[in-house]
Protein backbone atom coordinates (compact mmCIF):
# COMPACT_ATOMS: atom_id res chain seq x y z
CA UNK A 1 0.00 0.00 0.00
CA UNK A 2 2.74 2.18 -0.35
CA UNK A 3 2.80 5.17 -3.04
CA UNK A 4 4.75 8.70 -3.94
CA UNK A 5 1.96 10.67 -2.38
CA UNK A 6 -0.43 9.00 -0.34
CA UNK A 7 -2.47 9.38 3.28
CA UNK A 8 -1.01 7.74 6.44
CA UNK A 9 -3.25 5.62 8.89
CA UNK A 10 -2.59 5.91 12.63
CA UNK A 11 -5.65 4.66 14.03
CA UNK A 12 -9.63 4.61 14.73
CA UNK A 13 -11.75 6.61 17.04
CA UNK A 14 -15.00 6.85 18.10
CA UNK A 15 -15.67 10.50 17.11
CA UNK A 16 -18.38 12.43 14.72
CA UNK A 17 -17.03 15.77 14.85
CA UNK A 18 -13.77 16.66 12.77
CA UNK A 19 -10.71 16.65 15.30
CA UNK A 20 -7.06 17.77 14.82
CA UNK A 21 -4.43 15.98 16.62
CA UNK A 22 -1.71 19.01 15.47
CA UNK A 23 1.37 17.81 13.37
CA UNK A 24 3.67 14.83 12.77
CA UNK A 25 6.81 14.42 10.69
CA UNK A 26 7.33 11.01 8.41
CA UNK A 27 9.96 10.46 6.02
CA UNK A 28 11.44 14.08 7.48
CA UNK A 29 8.56 16.00 6.04
CA UNK A 30 5.54 17.30 8.54
CA UNK A 31 2.47 17.41 7.89
CA UNK A 32 -1.30 18.01 9.80
CA UNK A 33 -2.99 14.98 11.79
CA UNK A 34 -6.43 14.87 10.83
CA UNK A 35 -9.50 12.64 10.89
CA UNK A 36 -11.38 11.11 8.03
CA UNK A 37 -15.40 9.90 8.84
CA UNK A 38 -17.43 7.49 8.12
CA UNK A 39 -20.95 7.81 10.62
CA UNK A 40 -19.24 7.36 13.77
CA UNK A 41 -16.14 6.39 13.37
CA UNK A 42 -13.18 8.55 12.69
CA UNK A 43 -9.58 7.51 11.06
CA UNK A 44 -6.80 9.16 12.60
CA UNK A 45 -4.52 10.05 9.24
CA UNK A 46 -2.06 12.53 8.01
CA UNK A 47 -0.56 12.77 4.71
CA UNK A 48 3.20 11.64 3.36
CA UNK A 49 5.23 11.19 0.90
CA UNK A 50 6.73 8.09 -0.61
CA UNK A 51 6.36 4.60 1.18
CA UNK A 52 6.88 4.95 5.35
CA UNK A 53 9.98 2.88 6.26
CA UNK A 54 10.51 1.45 9.64
CA UNK A 55 13.63 3.94 10.67
CA UNK A 56 13.87 4.70 14.11
CA UNK A 57 12.04 8.25 13.78
CA UNK A 58 9.16 7.21 11.65
CA UNK A 59 8.75 4.73 14.32
CA UNK A 60 9.01 7.01 17.00
CA UNK A 61 6.44 9.25 15.21
CA UNK A 62 3.81 6.67 14.64
CA UNK A 63 4.08 5.48 18.15
CA UNK A 64 3.75 9.13 19.62
CA UNK A 65 0.52 10.41 17.90
CA UNK A 66 -1.01 6.93 19.27
CA UNK A 67 0.11 8.04 22.69
CA UNK A 68 -1.07 11.66 21.84
CA UNK A 69 -4.62 10.45 20.95
CA UNK A 70 -4.80 7.88 23.75
CA UNK A 71 -5.05 10.72 26.04
CA UNK A 72 -8.59 11.75 25.01
CA UNK A 73 -9.91 8.24 23.28
CA UNK A 74 -10.61 4.53 23.42
CA UNK A 75 -8.64 3.17 19.99
CA UNK A 76 -8.06 0.66 17.48
CA UNK A 77 -4.57 1.06 16.52
CA UNK A 78 -3.25 0.27 13.35
CA UNK A 79 -0.45 -1.34 12.30
CA UNK A 80 3.12 0.61 11.50
CA UNK A 81 3.35 1.67 7.99
CA UNK A 82 -0.62 1.97 6.71
CA UNK A 83 -0.38 4.13 3.57
CA UNK A 84 -3.38 4.97 0.68
CA UNK A 85 -3.31 6.52 -2.83
CA UNK A 86 -6.23 9.25 -1.23
CA UNK A 87 -8.64 9.43 1.48
CA UNK A 88 -11.21 8.28 -1.00
CA UNK A 89 -9.58 4.57 -0.23
CA UNK A 90 -9.45 5.19 3.74
CA UNK A 91 -13.06 6.30 3.57
CA UNK A 92 -13.58 3.04 1.39
CA UNK A 93 -11.49 1.10 3.75
CA UNK A 94 -13.79 2.82 6.34
CA UNK A 95 -16.85 2.05 5.41
CA UNK A 96 -15.98 -1.65 4.48
CA UNK A 97 -14.77 -2.05 8.55
CA UNK A 98 -17.69 -0.22 10.16
CA UNK A 99 -19.54 -2.98 11.81
CA UNK A 100 -16.19 -4.55 12.29
CA UNK A 101 -14.86 -1.36 14.22
CA UNK A 102 -18.05 -0.57 16.19
CA UNK A 103 -17.82 -4.26 17.44
CA UNK A 104 -13.95 -3.98 18.89
CA UNK A 105 -15.22 -0.32 20.15
CA UNK A 106 -17.35 -2.38 22.22
CA UNK A 107 -15.08 -4.47 23.72
CA UNK A 108 -11.69 -2.06 23.67
CA UNK A 109 -13.91 1.16 25.31
CA UNK A 110 -12.15 2.33 28.23
CA UNK A 111 -9.40 -0.11 28.43
CA UNK A 112 -5.66 -0.74 28.24
CA UNK A 113 -3.42 -2.83 27.68
CA UNK A 114 -0.44 -3.32 29.43
CA UNK A 115 2.61 -5.76 29.25
CA UNK A 116 4.53 -8.21 31.40
CA UNK A 117 7.89 -10.16 30.56
CA UNK A 118 9.21 -12.32 33.85
CA UNK A 119 13.17 -13.11 33.39
CA UNK A 120 14.41 -15.62 35.49
CA UNK A 121 17.57 -15.11 37.36
CA UNK A 122 20.36 -17.66 36.82
CA UNK A 123 20.89 -18.08 40.67
CA UNK A 124 17.04 -18.95 41.10
CA UNK A 125 17.75 -21.53 38.26
CA UNK A 126 20.80 -23.14 39.45
CA UNK A 127 19.04 -23.70 43.09
CA UNK A 128 15.83 -25.62 41.77
CA UNK A 129 18.46 -27.29 38.80
CA UNK A 130 20.19 -28.74 42.46
CA UNK A 131 16.99 -30.78 43.44
CA UNK A 132 17.48 -32.87 40.69
CA UNK A 133 19.63 -35.34 40.99
CA UNK A 134 20.91 -36.18 37.05
CA UNK A 135 21.15 -32.41 36.28
CA UNK A 136 23.27 -31.28 38.87
CA UNK A 137 25.84 -34.00 38.10
CA UNK A 138 25.80 -33.31 34.66
CA UNK A 139 25.97 -29.71 35.21
CA UNK A 140 29.19 -29.80 37.97
CA UNK A 141 30.48 -32.49 35.89
CA UNK A 142 33.07 -32.95 32.89
CA UNK A 143 31.92 -35.30 30.23
CA UNK A 144 34.02 -36.58 27.63
CA UNK A 145 31.96 -36.03 24.53
CA UNK A 146 33.37 -38.25 22.26
CA UNK A 147 32.68 -40.78 24.21
CA UNK A 148 29.48 -42.28 22.69
CA UNK A 149 27.56 -43.27 26.03
CA UNK A 150 28.17 -39.76 26.40
CA UNK A 151 26.90 -38.10 23.65
CA UNK A 152 23.40 -40.49 24.33
CA UNK A 153 23.68 -39.25 27.73
CA UNK A 154 23.59 -35.95 26.59
CA UNK A 155 20.60 -36.15 24.14
CA UNK A 156 18.73 -37.57 27.48
CA UNK A 157 20.15 -34.91 29.18
CA UNK A 158 18.60 -32.94 26.77
CA UNK A 159 15.14 -33.85 26.69
CA UNK A 160 15.35 -33.40 31.03
CA UNK A 161 16.54 -30.10 30.81
CA UNK A 162 13.76 -29.06 28.48
CA UNK A 163 10.99 -30.52 30.77
CA UNK A 164 12.83 -28.76 33.50
CA UNK A 165 12.61 -25.03 32.00
CA UNK A 166 9.29 -26.08 31.08
CA UNK A 167 8.87 -27.16 34.54
CA UNK A 168 9.33 -23.54 35.95
CA UNK A 169 7.64 -21.64 33.02
CA UNK A 170 4.06 -23.54 33.98
CA UNK A 171 4.99 -22.92 37.99
CA UNK A 172 5.13 -18.88 36.65
CA UNK A 173 2.15 -19.30 34.24
CA UNK A 174 0.11 -20.82 37.48
CA UNK A 175 1.77 -18.13 39.79
CA UNK A 176 1.68 -14.77 38.14
CA UNK A 177 -0.16 -15.29 35.06
CA UNK A 178 -3.20 -16.90 35.78
CA UNK A 179 -3.68 -14.55 39.30
CA UNK A 180 -3.47 -11.63 37.06
CA UNK A 181 -5.61 -12.69 33.94
CA UNK A 182 -8.24 -13.15 36.76
CA UNK A 183 -8.35 -8.85 37.06
CA UNK A 184 -8.31 -8.31 33.36
CA UNK A 185 -10.87 -8.75 30.77
CA UNK A 186 -8.14 -10.61 28.42
CA UNK A 187 -5.02 -12.06 28.64
CA UNK A 188 -2.46 -13.49 25.68
CA UNK A 189 0.77 -15.10 26.25
CA UNK A 190 3.17 -14.22 23.68
CA UNK A 191 6.29 -15.97 22.48
CA UNK A 192 9.17 -16.52 25.04
CA UNK A 193 12.84 -17.30 24.91
CA UNK A 194 13.37 -20.81 26.67
CA UNK A 195 15.44 -20.48 30.03
CA UNK A 196 15.96 -16.37 29.25
CA UNK A 197 11.93 -15.66 29.35
CA UNK A 198 9.58 -17.27 31.25
CA UNK A 199 6.32 -14.99 30.80
CA UNK A 200 5.56 -12.47 27.84
CA UNK A 201 2.40 -11.66 28.69
CA UNK A 202 -0.37 -8.80 27.67
CA UNK A 203 -3.07 -7.88 29.47
CA UNK A 204 -6.42 -5.93 28.22
CA UNK A 205 -7.74 -4.18 31.22
CA UNK A 206 -10.55 -1.80 32.18
CA UNK A 207 -8.71 1.40 33.35
CA UNK A 208 -11.01 1.27 36.82
CA UNK A 209 -9.12 -1.37 37.97
CA UNK A 210 -6.10 -0.08 36.80
CA UNK A 211 -4.50 0.88 40.02
CA UNK A 212 -5.43 -2.55 41.47
CA UNK A 213 -3.77 -4.20 38.68
CA UNK A 214 -0.53 -2.30 39.28
CA UNK A 215 -0.73 -3.86 42.61
CA UNK A 216 -1.36 -6.59 42.33
CA UNK A 217 1.89 -6.76 40.12
CA UNK A 218 3.63 -5.31 42.82
CA UNK A 219 2.82 -7.94 45.42
CA UNK A 220 3.72 -10.71 42.95
CA UNK A 221 7.35 -9.04 42.48
CA UNK A 222 7.30 -8.95 46.31
CA UNK A 223 7.35 -12.77 46.34
CA UNK A 224 9.38 -13.19 43.16
CA UNK A 225 11.83 -10.69 43.96
CA UNK A 226 14.71 -13.01 44.66
CA UNK A 227 13.64 -15.60 41.78
CA UNK A 228 12.85 -13.25 38.65
CA UNK A 229 13.08 -10.15 37.25
CA UNK A 230 9.73 -8.47 35.95
CA UNK A 231 9.33 -5.99 33.14
CA UNK A 232 6.37 -4.33 33.52
CA UNK A 233 4.90 -2.10 30.71
CA UNK A 234 2.23 0.42 29.36
CA UNK A 235 -0.12 1.51 29.63
CA UNK A 236 -0.66 0.69 25.67
CA UNK A 237 -3.23 0.73 22.51
CA UNK A 238 -5.00 -2.94 22.17
CA UNK A 239 -2.03 -4.18 19.33
CA UNK A 240 -2.42 -7.70 20.80
CA UNK A 241 -6.08 -7.38 21.19
CA UNK A 242 -7.02 -6.03 17.31
CA UNK A 243 -6.43 -7.71 14.50
CA UNK A 244 -7.72 -5.50 11.54
CA UNK A 245 -6.22 -5.88 8.10
CA UNK A 246 -6.36 -2.75 6.11
CA UNK A 247 -5.99 -3.75 2.39
CA UNK A 248 -7.67 -2.57 -0.65
CA UNK A 249 -8.42 -5.49 -3.20
CA UNK A 250 -6.78 -5.11 -6.96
Amino acid sequence: MSTENGIYVFCAIEEKEKKPFGRVTLNGQESEVYTIHHEDIAMVVSKVNGEVLPDRHNLFAHQHMISEVMKQYSLIPMSFGNVFHSEQDVLYITKHLCKEFTDLFSHLNHKIEVGLKVIPKKEWIDAEMKKDPILNEWKGASKDISNPAAFYDRIQLGERAQLFILSLQEQVEKEIYLPLLELAAAGKQNDTIPGKVFLNAAFLIDKNIEAAFDQKVNDLYETWKDKADFKYTGPWPAYNFVNIRLRIEG
